[in-house]
């Protein structure tokens, strides 16, 4: 049985860098000191599940509206032998005439959090970009639509879509910092995450007890250098991400709001649920 919830939440946005955002929102990197990977105990395993349908509004501070976002989990599907989920993250934004839009999927094995196939399709005003990726954890290598391959150093490695993913799979110590060699491609690790706070967020949805998470993500072809995002992720048992902020260029400060989710894994009823009061509609 799926639920159906409402809620409010934000994050930054650059019209025209669709790029930059999908990245920083799911990948970060610096290069602090950061205690082992082991520190980091897993939460719920999967507090996300087939069918769970996650929709975003899209707004900077300058403007309560340009676009929206959806998130959704399907499946399985075979991929080499390997029942995946596949998780898509579809993104459209307007701001003044100009339209940008960005399609990603990733499959991976939810069992041992490990990507297996990565697509984007982006489409930017004088410009747009197409890629696949096969990644083959087995073999160590990952092979690109466009003859590209290149090593890869982890037996669990994630493409940046997975990686949020993996972070709602994980409960952090507060005043910690992580450092993670999980991306597929080794060129853009480590991923650092630092425990900023614990914060209380009110929501039009309610009121959500949360994880403040900084994300540094090394990119030299998006960032020339480091990105950064902020996401809060929800201390229940979904483990929602309920707010993203990135500052982006031109745009300033942008804001991604959970608008509404349908999730098969999570029930209003559950005691870790018991701050929070959802609005069906």
């Amino acid at each position: 049985m799926f639920h159906k919830r409402r809620l409010d939440f934000v994050l930054p946005r650059m019209a025209i860098k669709m790029r930059a955002f999908m990245a920083r929102a799911v990948w970060v990197l610096t290069t602090f000191w950061a205690p082992s990977l082991a520190q980091a105990q897993a939460a719920n395993p999967q507090p996300f599940g087939i069918g769970e349908r996650l929709v975003f509004i899209v707004s900077t501070a300058r403007s309560s509206k340009i676009g929206d976002a959806v998130m959704t989990l399907s499946g399985p599907i075979d991929v080499r032998g390997t029942q995946a989920m596949m998780a898509s993250f579809d993104t459209d934004i307007r701001v003044a005439m100009m339209k940008a839009s960005n399609k990603s999927k990733s499959w991976f094995d939810a069992r041992n959090m490990t990507s297996l196939r990565f697509t984007k399709h982006e489409r930017r005003p004088f410009s747009s970009m197409d890629d696949s990726v096969e990644i083959f954890p087995d073999r160590h290598r990952w092979e690109s639509a466009h003859d590209v391959t290149g090593p890869v150093a982890s037996d669990h490695p994630l493409d940046e879509l997975s990686f949020i993913y993996f972070l709602r799979t994980t409960v952090f110590e507060p005043d910690s910092t992580y450092s993670f060699e999980r991306h597929y491609d080794v060129r853009r690790s480590p991923t650092t995450v630092r425990v900023v706070k614990h914060e209380t967020l009110q929501t039009r949805a309610g009121k959500f007890e949360t994880t403040e998470l900084e994300m540094r993500v090394k990119d030299g072809a998006e960032y020339k250098g480091d990105g950064v995002l902020h996401i809060w992720i929800s201390d229940d048992s979904c483990r929602l991400p309920v707010r993203i902020e990135s500052t982006m260029p031109l745009l300033g400060v942008g804001i991604l709001t959970l608008d509404s989710a349908v999730t098969s894994s999570c029930r209003p009823d559950d005691p870790k649920w018991a701050t929070n009061r959802f609005r069906d509609h």
